[in-house]
């Protein structure tokens, strides 16, 4: 690929991520200006020791900015029984932090999503601006086990459930 991008490197840039399934999470946050939240799919596990996972968000106004500029915010790894909630906070516009979608507080003020799988409390340890995105490094404070679940798989801008995925034995 050259650098500058072409527009066809771009497209084949794109189609490849667009075609790897990922995880599915929802991150989550208490600003000043209210509850922000969106649904990302860019989560990576960057160190255990210390904690520290990774996320990018493709702007610095909206949902994104207001987890920029929150203190701290909650990971929430999605079921695959959450998939119109992941569609809810992918959406601008649509309804977030409703009463039907469960949320709570935790006594440190982030919103709380007890159905997730998993939640991780996390602090920004460091920005990355990258064209229009933000890499963002954070650290995980806290982690609040859920039920296990089979998890929201997302490729090809359609939402999947994990289930039925099988391990594969590796020698």
């Amino acid at each position: 690929m050259s650098y500058p991008a072409t527009p066809d490197d771009i497209q084949r840039f794109k189609d490849a991520f667009r075609l790897h399934p990922a995880g599915v999470a929802l991150v989550a946050g208490n600003t000043a200006e209210g509850l922000v939240g969106l649904t990302l799919s860019s989560i990576a596990s960057v160190s255990a020791d210390p904690p520290v996972l990774s996320f990018s968000v493709t702007r610095s106004t909206g949902s994104a900015g207001g987890i920029l500029s929150a203190g701290t915010f909650v990971v929430h790894f999605l079921t695959d029984e959450q998939a119109q909630l992941a569609m809810n906070f992918a959406r601008t516009g649509s309804p977030r932090f409703t009463e039907e979608q469960g949320w709570q507080t935790l006594p440190t003020g982030e919103p709380y999503l007890p159905s997730a799988s998993m939640a991780l409390r996390c602090t920004i340890r460091e920005t990355l601006p990258v064209g229009p995105s933000v890499l963002i490094l954070a650290n995980v404070l806290d982690t609040y086990q859920g039920e296990p679940a089979t998890p929201l798989i997302y490729r090809d801008r359609t939402f999947f459930s994990g289930e039925g995925l099988e391990a594969l034995s590796v020698e």
